[in-house]
C-alpha cells in the first residue's frame, strides 16, 4: 500500500507509479525523469575518478510500460519528459524538444554529451548549457536548475507532479519556484532523501540565502507564447523562402 509524507501541504509518496496515478487528483504539470531501462542503477565508477559507490539497484533494469506513459499524458495538462529518446515508440510526435548540454560536451568525455526531454508542447527546440551536477545523491540526478528550467516551458502550471522523482531536484525546483508538488518513488531511501532535500529548500533563512537559492533556479526560458511566434514567424518565413526558391 503506498505511503504518503506531508510537507507544508505537499505530498511525497513511496509506492509504484501504477498504484499511486489512480489515487492522485489531476495536476497541471508532469515534469519526471523516468528509469531508461539501461541499467545506470549498476555503473560502477572508479572512486579515484570522483565516482559514488551506490550499491545495488535495480530500478533501471526496464522502462516504464506505456500503460504508464498513457496515465501520465491523462493525469496532466502538459508532460515534460527527460529520456524522452528512450520512450519515443510510447510518445507522440511533438516539436518542442528540450536538449541539456553539458559543459564537457565535444571533449571525449565518457558520458553523453547532452540529454534530450520530450515534452508535449509545440514550439522550436531549445538547448540549455549547463553543468553536469550540482549533488550526487543518485546515480542519475538532474541538476535543479535543469529543472527549472524545464518547469519554465509551462508558466501557468501551477501543480507539478514527478511519478518518478528519486533524490526529488524537479520536487526542489518546485518548491523554490512556489509550486505546489507532489512527488513519489519505489526506493524509500530516495523518498527520505528527496524529503530531507524539499525540507531544506523550505526552511527559514536570511534574505542572502534566499536570494542564492532564487538564482540556482532562474534559468532563463522561453515563455510559450514567445515560442509559438517564434515558431509561427519561422514557418511564414521558411515558405516565403520556398516560393523564391
Amino acid at each position: 500500500m503506498p505511503e504518503k509524507v506531508v510537507i507544508d501541504g505537499h505530498e511525497l509518496w513511496h509506492g509504484d507509479a501504477r498504484e499511486v496515478l489512480p489515487l492522485l487528483a489531476a495536476c497541471d504539470l508532469i515534469l519526471t525523469d523516468p528509469p531508461y531501462g539501461i541499467g545506470a542503477d549498476t555503473h560502477q565508477g572508479k572512486v579515484e575518478n570522483g565516482w559514488k559507490q551506490y550499491g545495488p539497484g535495480g530500478w533501471d533494469k526496464e522502462r516504464p510500460s506505456r500503460e504508464i506513459f498513457d496515465a501520465m499524458r491523462a493525469a496532466s495538462d502538459v508532460q515534460i519528459i527527460w529520456g524522452g529518446n528512450y520512450f519515443a515508440d510510447m510518445l507522440p510526435a511533438k516539436s518542442g524538444w528540450l536538449v541539456w548540454r553539458k559543459p564537457e560536451a565535444e571533449t571525449g568525455f565518457s558520458l553523453a554529451d547532452v540529454e534530450l526531454c520530450w515534452t508535449s508542447l509545440e514550439f522550436a527546440a531549445r538547448t540549455l548549457t549547463h553543468q553536469r551536477r550540482d549533488g550526487n545523491e543518485h546515480p542519475t540526478q538532474k541538476p535543479v536548475a535543469v529543472m527549472a528550467w524545464s518547469m519554465g516551458f509551462a508558466p501557468k502550471a501551477q501543480t507539478v507532479l514527478d511519478p518518478f522523482m528519486g533524490s526529488g531536484s524537479a520536487l526542489v525546483a518546485a518548491a523554490r519556484l512556489g509550486r505546489r508538488y507532489v512527488g513519489y518513488d519505489l526506493d524509500d531511501s530516495y523518498v527520505e532523501i528527496a524529503r530531507r532535500r524539499v525540507q531544506e529548500a523550505l526552511e527559514p533563512s536570511t534574505p542572502e540565502v534566499q536570494a542564492s537559492r532564487r538564482r540556482a533556479v532562474e534559468v532563463p526560458a522561453m515563455d510559450i507564447d514567445d515560442a509559438e511566434d517564434f515558431q509561427s514567424r519561422a514557418t511564414k518565413e521558411g515558405k516565403a523562402a520556398q516560393k523564391l526558391a
